[in-house]
């Protein structure tokens, strides 16, 4: 078959906004998500999965930032002509999920998922339009016990992937209260939604761009470092005041921060029964013990999502590192979620309590990386027995039968090269050893095993090519009966 000319060829590139993951990558996200999981199934919580692909009706329009119908997700049209959209989130199937199978599942139902979603949106860094969520979701439970609960399974979880207390937060808030603010300075109503969700979506931009860039955004509007310009809520001054005061309010103690609260909330009953439940999730973390600094109030926090009925809570990293150019960095967020009593009733007709919290798994585990947390080794290769006479491949392949019956990753070299390329192979594999027996070990019935990860230590030290060579570092003779025995002492080594 003759050779495809250049215009025939297909240049190899990977669309914009999506990634490549490597078998390091993925092993450091397994071994966290192992570590999720087991705290979530501490907690009672028991797994289900959805498909990446839902009705787009089912999906709803709840994503951050996109004002217009189906804007952001992927689309297309099945045979009979039914839109179907790629899941932006996990929270929206499973609200599907639960109210097609609601008869059958026991309530309050606790859940956890963890898969891809997509965002059909402008790329750019650290923003991607493929990414991994693991969410938890209690559905049934009307009270602020499985918010508070939420926010205490939020911390567990952080600890156990390797996040030290004192470097993380989770801070809890509830939009009954900034409703009441809302309430209170004219924007109740479905007439003033849009304006709503204007101001929803400044307040939630507080860390970005500070309190000067809200005000602007409740105000006129502002104009980003790019020169975009981003149209405003038009609220008056003394609006903007009371917004401003109520994402100020969080003070040294759950207890002053509720009393500045009430204050804002002034007369609105909405947002005074969202202050009764912040206390009533302050009083609960604090029984259990939560209260010293792990789990706090914060108005802040609003979240961008439209869906969130009551309390909101987001996990935020609060220890610095490093970037490229040597500045200071913080992570900042890395979960989030709240209650949405709402979603499952789009399917039933009957108001349907539930409450949780998305982990977002690659910022995570960036994280996890920066704290040194994550193994470099954590995806060793496995033992490669090189094939030095290729009349006897056969005995070969029966050494790696033998390791492999034992429980121990094995391969033979596939390829056609010498013993120097298959060093080099073996290299790259990130294989903790090779296995080498040629003509004359073969005759001795002995075998030579050669430790990579202790050799390249070894050979870093060594001055010398001829040194090397007498040295011939972490490489060892050993009879061929004993292999499995001699390279699981390797393994245990590493």
């Amino acid at each position: 078959m003759s050779s495809p000319n250049k215009s025939q060829m297909v240049k190899p590139r990977l669309p914009r906004g999506f990634a490549d993951r490597g078998p390091a990558d993925i092993a450091a996200t397994d071994a966290m998500l192992a570590a999720i999981r087991e705290t979530f199934e501490l907690y009672g919580f028991e797994a289900v999965e959805t498909p990446f692909v839902e009705y787009t009706e089912a999906l709803g329009k709840f994503l951050p930032d996109q004002d217009r119908p189906n804007e952001g997700v992927f689309s297309f049209q099945d045979d009979d002509e039914s839109w179907l959209s790629l899941r932006y989130d996990l929270t929206a199937p499973l609200a599907r999920y639960v109210a097609e199978h609601f008869d059958a599942l026991p309530k309050p139902y606790r859940s956890y998922r963890c898969g891809w979603v997509f965002r059909n949106e402008k790329p750019g860094p650290g923003r991607f339009r493929q990414f991994m969520q693991f969410d938890a979701d209690t559905v049934g439970s009307p009270g602020v016990a499985a918010d508070a609960e939420a926010a205490m399974m939020l911390a567990d979880t952080l600890e156990r992937v390797g996040i030290a207390r004192g470097d993380y937060v989770v801070r809890v808030n509830n939009r009954k209260v900034l409703d009441g603010v809302l309430e209170a300075i004219g924007l109740a109503g479905e007439e003033n939604a849009a304006r709503r969700l204007i101001v929803l979506r400044a307040i939630d931009k507080l860390d970005k761009v500070g309190p000067e860039g809200v005000a602007a955004l409740l105000g006129p509007g502002r104009m980003d470092p790019s020169g975009d310009f981003t149209k405003g809520a038009g609220l008056a001054p003394e609006d903007i005041e009371r917004v401003l005061a109520f994402t100020s309010a969080q003070a040294e103690h759950a207890g002053l921060t509720l009393i500045n609260l009430r204050e804002v909330v002034g007369t609105s009953a909405r947002g005074a029964e969202g202050v009764e439940e912040l206390a009533t999730i302050a009083q609960l973390v604090g029984a259990a013990g939560y209260g010293d600094g792990r789990v706090v109030i914060d108005p802040s926090v609003v979240r961008g999502l439209e869906y969130y009925t009551g309390p909101v809570y987001e996990a935020e990293l609060t220890f610095r590192v490093k970037d490229e150019d040597g500045r200071p960095v913080r992570f900042g967020s890395v979960a989030g979620g709240g209650r949405y009593d709402g979603l499952v009733a789009r399917f039933r007709g009957e108001p349907v309590p539930a409450t949780g919290f998305s982990i977002g798994v690659s910022r995570l585990l960036a994280a996890l990386k920066a704290l040194g947390q994550v193994r470099e080794d954590a995806a060793r290769g496995p033992v490669v027995v090189l094939v030095m006479d290729r009349d006897h491949v056969a005995h070969y392949q029966s050494m790696v039968a033998a390791l492999r019956a034992a429980g121990i990753r094995a391969e033979m070299y596939m390829g056609g090269a010498g013993m120097k390329a298959q060093m080099k192979y073996a290299d790259r594999r990130r294989a903790p050893c090779v296995v080498i027996q040629g003509s004359n070990e073969r005759e001795a019935g002995e075998i030579q095993i050669k430790d990579l990860v202790e050799g390249a230590k070894a050979a870093a030290a060594i001055a010398g090519h001829e040194e090397w060579k007498a040295a011939r570092p972490a490489q060892f003779s050993a009879p061929e009966s004993e292999l499995v025995e001699r390279v699981r002492e390797v393994l245990a080594r590493h």
